[in-house]
């Protein structure tokens, strides 16, 4: 690769950094009080909430059967009301955002369920508020779980802001079809894929020390 090649390749690396790491912040401040109130307003929770929990239900899991490549034009306008473009990382980061955070609050809400209810009911009898037991009992016992599905939740992120090149997101995915796909470059295309299993691993490997860190404990 030459010089330039190589220039463009390291802040394709750095654009799909930003992006990833803009969309994976909000998807775990906003999926975690999804999951927590999905877990509290679920039937023999600690909220009663019906409607309110199957209609929230109901959305995330629209959300979550929606491919994110119908996602990310279906929700082109919206981008554009939000952003004022349609092209760039901070486009990119409106449906990476809208297609992370119901995935996570899922998976997060698989964690939290599994918390032994001997615990919740401890803390209950000896008078325990509802934010005491999530905050307390609910998100510390869930925190490994937590963790490694947030780690799972960003590597898919990887993968889909790829894919948002194609729409002129940025990133690898972007320089990829751009100087590897239309130019018949096999060594850009070559070189991306390569950073981008680096990244996926690097990612991995990271979240994986910490689920250890916290079990260990």
């Amino acid at each position: 690769m030459s010089p330039l090649m190589l220039d463009r390749l390291c802040l394709a690396l750095l654009d799909t950094i930003a992006m990833v790491g803009i969309s994976a912040a909000i998807a775990l401040v906003v999926g975690t009080p999804l999951a927590v109130f999905l877990v509290l307003s679920a039937p023999g929770g600690l909220v009663h909430a019906p409607r309110l929990y199957r209609v929230l239900a109901a959305m995330i899991n629209g959300f979550r059967a929606t491919p994110f490549i119908v996602l990310l034009v279906a929700l082109l306008p919206l981008t554009r009301l939000i952003t004022g473009t349609t092209i760039g990382i901070l486009a990119a980061v409106v449906p990476l955002s809208i297609s992370a955070t119901p995935f996570f609050a899922r998976i997060a809400e698989v964690s939290l369920r599994e918390v032994d209810a001997g615990l919740i009911e401890a803390a209950q009898a000896i008078g325990c508020r509802r934010r005491h037991i999530v905050r307390h009992v609910l998100l510390p016992e869930a925190l490994p779980g937590i963790v490694g599905g947030f780690t799972i939740t960003v590597v898919s992120m990887i993968g889909a802001s790829a894919m948002a090149g194609a729409v002129g997101a940025g990133g690898l995915g972007d320089m990829a079809i751009r100087y590897g796909y239309q130019r018949f470059d096999t060594t850009v295309m070559a070189a991306v894929i390569a950073v981008l299993i680096a990244l996926v691993c690097l990612v991995q490997f990271a979240g994986d020390r910490v689920v250890h860190r916290l079990r260990s404990r």
